[in-house]
């Protein structure tokens, strides 16, 4: 199913096609990268969401996840890191990385732009 990178900038998309508010979406993988969940994590505002990592290890352990791809969505149609972005995706990393869960990659999708981090350098 998400066999590329351009299958999961596809998939991603049609996640967040027509949403009105930001969303933060986490891709549970198993040892083989294999998709075992999609997850609505939080669900915020026009302009922003909070995402508490407490819960996002909460899950990861709740699916048994190996490795985890996040995902959220920018309503303003610029597909961008902000700082608070980066930080956020540290921190997570972070968290996880004590329950021996690997973060993969972190997608920011604005319409038909979507940015990764893994690409940028920014894990």
């Amino acid at each position: 199913m998400l066999a590329s990178p351009s299958a999961v900038r596809q998939f991603l998309q049609t996640q967040f096609l027509g949403r009105q508010e930001e969303r933060f979406v986490a891709l549970w993988l198993d040892a083989q990268n294999q998709l075992l969940a999609v997850e609505e994590l939080f669900r915020g505002t026009l302009t922003q969401t909070s995402v508490y990592p407490r819960e996002v290890v909460k899950s990861a352990l709740r699916h048994n996840a190996a490795a985890a791809l996040f995902a959220h969505n920018h309503q303003s149609g610029v597909a961008e890191a902000s700082r608070a972005d980066e930080l956020l995706t540290q921190s997570l990393r972070q968290a996880l990385a004590l329950v021996d869960v690997k973060v993969l990659d972190h997608f920011i999708v604005a319409g038909a732009a979507t940015l990764s981090f893994a690409e940028r350098g920014l894990l």
